[in-house]
């Protein structure tokens, strides 16, 4: 008669000084793999008189089912014991303060817009808007600058082809809204235009916003005095202003702003190129033939406009040195502001 309780503590032995899985499966093919030891015992039947073979193949199968019980036993104690530990090791203390969620910031271009609008809708302005893809007559014609004429090269446009283009200025804008209503005006016109240049200080696609001032007694020097209050109030600090003569074909007379270098308050450095000025904006008397084009009588009205460059502004308020690092979209770059 074949005993099989020596063989079943042997392996009950070796199952509970088990310590991980892989030692676990190496008991189960020692005892009951193809070629493990009760596996042998019932090759061995063969040789045993008919009687005990029912009795001897009864007693493997218990021990085969006592063996595989006591394996998925301790299998389920080295994982629950392996969980515990992880867990200990990974414990979360939810009195902890949260690590929170990161807010993006508004980009300086951005910023800039608001706060420009924000002064000039406190002065009572309007902030108008118009669709960035014009017609030639809005873009050109409507302010004085007819076919052929010189002032057109200057502004190098994107034309799609079909009599489109991709507005080189905001001032369309302000000719649309002359168009539907009745003066006096007060507007501004901030947006996206559009031009063939790229280079340190200038990109394809920059942000204007353009003035207007249509009313009656208006003057040349209303338009100094609004300058010299908007840039000190916008550099918090005392601002000069000065006019050099220049040439826009809406405007007659014309010029170009200059402020006092906001680096080193005019004394000269390498901002102003030592001259103690920055150039800032165009601006002038709004044409006489701008306001027939909208049926203003130039008679009765007048006005200035100006166009100021947003980017430009942007780099002198934060002190960027390159234009295209504002549309790089460096994370690093633009977390500073």
């Amino acid at each position: 008669m074949i005993d099989t309780s020596e063989l079943t503590n042997q392996a009950l032995k070796a199952i509970n000084t088990a310590h991980d899985i892989a030692e676990l499966d190496a008991i189960r093919v020692e005892f009951m793999g193809k070629k493990g030891r009760l596996t042998d015992l019932l090759k061995g039947m063969a040789k045993l008189p008919p009687e005990e073979k029912p009795l001897v193949g009864q007693k493997v199968n218990e021990a085969k089912k006592l063996i595989a019980e006591a394996i998925a036993n301790k299998q389920k104690q080295i994982r629950q014991a392996a969980l515990e530990k992880r867990l200990e090791q990974e414990c979360i203390d939810i009195s902890l303060r949260g690590r929170g969620a990161s807010h993006g910031s508004i980009h300086p271009v951005s910023a800039v817009k608001r706060k420009v609008c924000g002064y000039f809708s406190s002065m009572g302005y309007d902030v108008i808007s118009g669709p960035e893809v014009e017609t030639e007559y809005y873009n050109f014609e409507a302010l004085n600058i007819p076919e052929h004429h010189p002032a057109r090269a200057m502004h190098d446009t994107f034309y799609f082809g079909d009599g489109r283009l991709l507005r080189t200025h905001t001032s369309p804008v302000q000719i649309r809204s002359m168009e539907k209503g009745e003066p006096p005006f007060r507007l501004i016109a901030p947006g996206r235009v559009y031009r063939c240049d790229s280079d340190l200080t200038h990109t394809p696609m920059f942000h204007q916003v353009e003035g207007l001032v249509i009313d009656k007694d208006i003057n040349f020097g209303h338009m100094k005095h609004l300058f010299e209050s908007f840039f000190t109030w916008f550099f918090e600090r005392a601002i000069q202003v000065r006019f050099r003569p220049s040439y826009f074909p809406f405007t007659e007379p014309s010029a170009e702003l200059d402020i006092s270098c906001t680096q080193c308050a005019g004394e000269g450095c390498r901002s102003c190129n030592f001259a103690g000025w920055l150039e800032v904006l165009g601006c002038g008397v709004v044409h006489p033939k701008v306001l027939c084009a909208v049926n203003v009588d130039p008679e009765e009205y007048q006005g200035f406009a100006f166009g100021l460059g947003l980017d430009r502004l942007a780099m002198l308020y934060y002190g960027i040195d390159d234009l295209r690092m504002m549309f790089e979209n460096d994370i690093e770059f633009l977390k500073q502001f």
